[in-house]
């Protein structure tokens, strides 16, 4: 996987992109923890926006523990 630039999109960008860039930030080995830890948070951020838009029943997550991030934290968002 290549590495990305150690920046973020901006604030207005949409919730796949956003969703995307902070996923390859957290599965990148060459990303520094302190950035894989702000990573995670803004990743699960847009995880409402990309249910609505039934993005999860179209797409499937190949990384094991990344799918198993998204998933609990869908199945705590249904429950809540």
């Amino acid at each position: 996987m290549p590495s990305l630039p150690v920046s973020v999109p901006a604030p207005d960008t949409d919730a796949l992109t956003d969703f995307v860039v902070h996923a390859q930030l957290m599965l990148d080995p060459a990303t520094p923890e302190p950035l894989r830890r702000e990573a995670e948070p803004r990743l699960l951020a847009q995880l409402p926006t990309l249910q609505a838009l039934g993005v999860f029943e179209l797409f499937a997550i190949r990384d094991s523990a990344l799918a198993a991030l998204v998933r609990d934290e869908l199945a705590t968002l249904r429950a809540a």
